[in-house]
């Protein structure tokens, strides 16, 4: 009994150093998070919530190597950050959204969204309201590239040229429209369904675009030298993708989940 019991004792702490061990392996990974609903609409981690903050909750229950977390930041701090190693990560990217100059990798995820163009429903409005923006008031996201305008962000030239107000919120915008003090706001389509249903009341007021703006291809944006290397992550996201983790998460904000990516999707950014 003797014997037993000292055996028991040694391999209960032959688990727990074990358990400490591999809690001490997991390596942190810290995630950009920007204000960008539906994709962020908390990025204080004790209040996060949105599409990051459930797709790190995935990630990090489909392995136990890395450790993700979210980094508050902004859209023009994010590269900053980046660069001084305050961030590991940039998820739901674009390389051509400011990254050019910046050395990264990026890993296509296999998810796609789009930008369009949305105005107040009226007695005889159609699709063809969208045909041109000349003359319309724009109300648009302040830092966002936008097809229309050759994905120039600057905010005098988009004023000036487009005769557009610039907000850091998809719902003013709506909002804008849907008072009349803009013709036509650009939202991506992940969005409108989150504000409609949380706004029932404007149920039938919106005339939402069948064309997009764009279409784009979210991709993670990894910084030279983080803990965790583009191909890691590309194998951690193929789990989630195979279990339907990846569409369970995104289907209900018309994220579309592509069946599968390869791994030349991994492609090298600029480099010093």
């Amino acid at each position: 009994m003797g014997l037993f019991g000292r055996g028991f004792r040694i391999c209960g702490a032959a688990l727990a150093l074990v358990l400490a061990q591999s809690a001490i392996a997991a390596q942190e990974v810290r995630v950009a998070a920007v204000y960008f609903p539906p994709y962020v609409f908390k990025a204080e981690q004790h209040q996060a919530r949105g599409l990051l903050a459930d797709l790190l909750t995935a990630l990090n229950q489909a392995q136990s190597q890395f450790s993700f977390v979210m980094v508050p930041t902004s859209i023009k701090r994010r590269f900053r950050d980046f660069r001084q190693q305050r961030i590991d990560l940039a998820i739901f990217e674009n390389p051509g959204w400011g990254w050019q100059d910046v050395p990264h990798a990026a890993v296509d995820m296999g998810l796609e969204d789009s930008e369009v163009f949305v105005a107040r429903a009226e007695p005889g409005r159609d699709q063809r309201y969208f045909d041109t923006l000349t003359g319309k008031r724009l109300a648009l996201y302040h830092g966002y590239h936008y097809a229309f305008a050759q994905f120039n962000a600057e905010p005098g030239y988009l004023s000036k040229t487009f005769n557009a107000s610039l907000s850091h919120s998809h719902e003013s915008n709506l909002l804008m429209v849907l008072h009349q003090r803009a013709e036509i706001a650009l939202v991506t389509r992940s969005y409108i369904g989150d504000f409609l249903e949380r706004n029932r009341q404007f149920a039938g007021q919106l005339l939402i675009s069948e064309r997009a703006d764009q279409r784009y291809r979210h991709h993670v944006i990894i910084r030279p030298g983080a803990p965790i290397s583009p191909e890691q992550f590309s194998a951690i996201l193929e789990m989630l993708r195979k279990n339907g983790q990846l569409t369970q998460i995104f289907a209900r904000y018309q994220v579309a989940v592509s069946p599968g990516v390869t791994g030349s999707s991994i492609a090298e950014g600029a480099t010093d």
